[in-house]
């Protein structure tokens, strides 16, 4: 089975995935009441709590999410905005990720096995930070004003399984090996794909 659909399949945040974003905020309520007047506009949530955020630059960010489809347990909610890709993780991800690269990096004996060389640096958000979601509503043809932001697999439940640090070690260090592979063949366009979330485990 393919681990994407057409980008015109996707019809946005259920009800449920976006009363668990709201609950990340510190007035739940009063996030839901703006969404249902302007189901269309971003809004800031704050990360440590309910959720954390790793953010990628978009093209590996995309490598990551194929691998957690296509070999892995797959993924959250993910979203693009501006250019990078957002990874909702489990709480604590941002705190313990970092570490966890750079012992990936330099390996039990303190030398450097180059493992994750090709790893971008990746921001972790978590307890005192915030990100901009995408608006609410599917993104299959944006307008101008959200170019760019859109879910690639949008929040469908209240207690949406969420990766933890470990997971997103393993994928990133699986998208930086495909990263340095050598190939004829030039990438296919993966501009209208989406993530299957009837595949997540």
């Amino acid at each position: 089975m393919s681990s994407t659909r057409n980008a015109s399949d996707v019809s946005g945040v259920t009800p449920d995935g976006a009363a668990w974003l709201a609950s990340a905020g510190t007035y739940p309520r009063s996030t839901l009441s703006y969404w249902r007047e302007r189901p269309d506009a971003p809004v800031v949530l704050p990360c440590g709590v309910v959720f954390d955020v790793v953010s990628t630059p978009a093209i590996f960010g995309r490598r990551m999410l194929d691998r957690m489809w296509d070999e892995g347990p797959g993924s959250g909610p993910v979203a693009e905005f501006r250019g990078r890709m957002l990874l909702f993780a489990a709480a604590g991800t941002a705190q313990r990720l970092p570490a966890l690269l750079e012992w990936e990096e330099w390996g039990a004996h303190g030398r450097p096995h180059g493992r994750t060389d090709a790893v971008p640096p990746l921001l972790c958000h978590g307890t005192g930070d915030a990100v901009t979601v995408p608006a609410l509503v599917g993104a299959a043809s944006p307008s101008p004003a959200r170019s760019g932001s859109r879910w690639l697999v949008a929040p469908d439940t209240r207690h949406p399984w969420l990766p933890g640090p470990e997971v997103l070690l393993w994928a990133a260090v699986r998208a930086a090996r495909a990263a340095v592979r050598i190939s004829i063949f030039p990438p296919p366009d993966q501009g209208a794909n989406v993530y299957d979330v009837s595949r997540r485990r």
